[in-house]
């Protein structure tokens, strides 16, 4: 027969092992899922003019993805110091310069990068040193990070203007996009456009 007190310190061992051991945060959730909807997030307005033309933005105030005039959007998740995301920023840039020659693509997909836990600063020498022509923001308290699952850098999320003013994610996966062109053939497939 157990003792009683054996069985009750076995039940206080075993709930304080729920409460303080390194489990998945309840309530937390994992990336964005394709079929799902993102994240709503308030970004600043880009200090340059170039930048807020690019996104359809009028004035400087924060703003919400649905905002960006595009048919969708391409997200970067990226980290100044993820050397994953510095090889990558060379294919991201061809990939932006395949959409800005196109007329017809230029004007339905729009990209942007987060820097998740880098300042404003840090962004900036992200953008500068591997010559960035895409609006870059900073998360530095990591807040739209969380609530994309707290996903390991680059991830990329695109996600398509709905019916009902939100945003659908489509895309949705950790780190590179590979070849640009098959990506950009996915995307395009996805969304329904030639």
């Amino acid at each position: 027969m157990t003792h009683p007190l054996g069985s009750i310190l076995s039940i206080a061992a075993a709930a304080a092992w729920l409460l303080f051991s390194p489990l998945p945060a309840l309530g937390q959730g994992g990336p964005p899922d394709v079929g799902g909807r993102l994240p709503e997030f308030r970004l600043p307005a880009p200090d340059s003019a170039e930048h807020r033309a690019y996104l359809g933005l009028e004035g400087d105030a924060p703003f919400t993805v649905p905002e960006i005039d595009a048919r969708a959007v391409i997200i970067e998740i990226f980290s100044m110091y993820c050397p994953h995301c510095q090889r990558e920023a060379p294919v991201i840039n061809r990939l932006y310069h395949t959409l800005s020659e196109d007329p017809k693509l230029k004007a339905a997909l729009k990209m942007i990068g987060i820097g998740v836990g880098n300042t404003r600063f840090e962004v900036d020498h992200f953008r500068k040193t591997y010559d960035i022509p895409f609006p870059l923001f900073p998360d530095g308290d990591f807040s739209i990070h969380k609530m994309f699952g707290e996903v390991r850098t680059p991830y990329f999320v695109v996600a398509a203007l709905s019916g009902d003013g939100g945003h659908e994610v489509v895309y949705s996966k950790l780190g590179g996009i590979g070849d640009p062109d098959q990506f950009l053939r996915l995307i395009l497939d996805r969304l329904k456009l030639q």
